[in-house]
């Protein structure tokens, strides 16, 4: 495959606490948001790898830059901008319990533009990664999102949508108005249970199964469902197939998602089957969890046999 997997979407810094922010004490910082996880997930596999999108130029920004850096991500088409870089601020109430309070209204994020789509654009892209929060952010954002998804038609060029919906964002009934369009034409389709009828062509879906077959007959090749502790499942043009999820001590929650997301559309480039793509995805998703950080414990190639990869799956 030529050319770079390109993230393209927001990013920010995490602040993350291990008690309530209420009782003050120490805070660790993090390189953080939906589509840079994705970028590094697929990074860490050896993929060229790449995310843009608009950041803060402040110190907040230079530290995600640096460590997009670290993690060999290409950042050739982030835009700085004097908006400030939006700052996420988590605490963790148990295990698998978090609650997340966000400064990001006005942030560099918001300040994506369509013209900053033709420019990312501009260079030989193999696959573009979206979800639906960027367009959330703003109205400028919610265009150049559409506009990529546009291109990437245009071009031929293949895409992937993760749903991400954030109801403290926009509403599920905004939502609606604008993601179905998005996902028109994504070779990828992938959310929870929940999520997957705010994407579907015709609405008021009344199942998973249901969505996904107006997804397939509208062009989607893959709609993958996240099904957190269960595993996840794909539908295909093949049928219905489900992988469980790994069985480990779980430390953080936050990221789980866009570690399976990084693994399956990691397989999915490596043209491995769909049975191998959902253990893929939920092995990253198993080191996610397994560890602090959105995307500080995923592997690299050579340890993806860390976990037993040949979890059984189940197919309808």
């Amino acid at each position: 495959m030529t050319g770079v997997v390109l993230s393209l979407g927001e990013a920010l810094v995490s602040l993350r606490s291990g008690a309530p922010l209420a009782l003050g004490g120490p805070l660790t910082m993090h390189a953080a948001g939906a589509e840079l996880n994705v970028a590094v997930g697929l990074a860490r596999l050896g993929h060229a790898s790449a995310w843009a999108g608009v950041i803060g130029d402040d110190e907040l920004g230079t530290f995600v830059l640096r460590s997009l850096a670290a993690e060999n991500v290409d950042t050739a088409g982030v835009r700085r901008t004097s908006l400030p870089t939006a700052v996420m601020f988590l605490e963790a109430r148990t295990p698998d319990v978090s609650r997340v309070f966000y400064h990001r209204a006005g942030a560099a994020g918001t300040a994506l533009g369509m013209h900053d789509v033709d420019r990312i654009l501009d260079r030989d892209v193999a696959w573009l990664h979206l979800t639906g929060i960027t367009p959330a952010l703003s109205e400028g954002a919610r265009a150049a999102t559409l506009h990529a998804a546009q291109i990437c038609r245009d071009r031929g060029t293949p895409f992937s949508l993760d749903v991400n919906f954030r109801s403290k964002l926009w509403s599920a009934t905004d939502a609606e108005t604008v993601l179905p369009w998005l996902a028109e034409g994504a070779a990828v389709v992938i959310g929870s249970e929940d999520e997957l009828g705010l994407v579907a062509p015709c609405g008021a879906v009344d199942s998973v199964d249901s969505a996904a077959a107006e997804l397939l007959a509208a062009g989607a090749e893959d709609v993958v469902v996240k099904l957190g502790a269960r595993g996840a499942a794909a539908y295909t043009a093949g049928g219905r197939v489900e992988a469980p999820a790994f069985e480990v001590s779980v430390r953080d929650t936050v990221g789980a998602g866009d570690a399976f997301t990084a693994g399956y559309l990691s397989a999915r480039l490596e043209r491995l089957d769909v049975p191998a793509r959902l253990r893929r995805g939920t092995a990253l998703g198993a080191f996610a969890v397994g560890s602090h950080g959105d995307w500080e414990g995923l592997p690299r190639r050579d340890e993806l046999g860390l976990l037993d990869t040949e979890s059984g799956e189940t197919h309808r």
